[in-house]
């Protein structure tokens, strides 16, 4: 089983240094996000852990701090679902931070029963997309300073099967959870395309990434028989540590090696697929942000 099991997970390993880096990992105190956190902190990058949960993220920082030596581990509340907060938290790092060369927009909600943020949007699509499109304008000055600097979107295989339903963002026509999550991560890879022509002449590179099929808590919701599925081939599944490698290999590989708007997949480049390509959606949908969050970009 551990040779099949290597033939779906690859191994991947780089020795790059971050010392003098700043990262932020949003959803940082569980699953993929504390694994990323842990693995730039143990290369010297000074990481925030941007998370809802303070008490859950505490103790994500320490238990980082048990497992790096020196670890340079800042927490900070963020609540993606909460335009207010957003804005407290960009203003929070413009105070404490002099630099930023890492935004990881990693945290998410996945297949869950109808709700909305308290700025009235559907969760999967106000927390996935609309949060982390908020969080990136409002940071994008501080990562233009620190250029070269990157802004790196988990995205899902689920995005192969998503479309933007642009007469009903917001699910309130029909909802089916699963149509809002693929929905979502659609909109993660669409957005990654049209930032990525937007901020590459200020020396800020965007990547989307498929982490894989991967054992952590964002399954929470998935209902039987799919929960038996996911414990039947539970081998096959990644774990936390193996979820971030693509999210890490975005962040340590050379600039020229890597596709400026391009998607990845297993620490490699994968095609989205043909929605996820589409400019023409992906110029429509950045107009509803826009239009959704009354902003407008420069």
């Amino acid at each position: 089983m551990q040779a099949i099991r290597s033939l779906f997970i690859p191994k991947w390993s780089s020795d790059v240094r971050l010392d003098g880096k700043t990262a932020i990992v949003t959803g940082a105190n569980t699953g993929i996000g504390k694994e990323t956190a842990k693995d730039l902190a143990a290369r010297g990058a000074r990481v925030i852990l941007a998370c809802r949960d303070m008490a859950k993220a505490e103790q994500a920082a320490k238990d980082i701090m048990r497992a790096v030596p020196c670890p340079k581990v800042v927490v900070r509340q963020l609540d993606l679902a909460d335009t207010k907060s957003i804005c407290q938290f960009a203003e929070k790092i413009y105070n404490s931070e002099k630099a930023l060369h890492y935004l990881i927009n990693n945290a998410g909600v996945a297949i869950c029963p109808y709700a909305t943020t308290a700025d009235g949007f559907e969760m999967q699509f106000g927390v996935n997309h609309l949060g982390h499109f908020f969080l990136t304008f409002l940071l994008l000055d501080l990562l233009k300073h620190s250029a070269p600097s990157r802004v790196i979107n988990l995205s899902s295989i689920a995005h192969t099967m998503g479309r933007i339903h642009f007469d009903d963002l917001s699910g309130e026509k029909s909802y089916h959870p699963v149509r809002a999550y693929t929905q979502s991560k659609l909109a993660n890879v669409l957005f990654t395309r049209e930032l990525a022509k937007r901020t590459e002449a200020m020396g800020v590179m965007v990547y989307s990434v498929d982490p894989g099929t991967v054992n952590t808590e964002i399954t929470r919701h998935i209902r039987r028989p799919l929960a038996d599925l996911v414990q039947m081939f539970g081998s096959l599944i990644k774990t936390p540590e193996e979820g971030a490698y693509t999210t890490i290999y975005c962040v340590v590989t050379p600039e020229g090696l890597l596709q400026n708007g391009g998607h990845y997949k297993d620490c490699a480049h994968n095609k989205s697929c043909r929605a996820g390509q589409d400019d023409g959606t992906a110029l429509k949908l950045w107009a509803a942000s826009c239009h959704l969050l009354s902003i407008r970009w420069r």
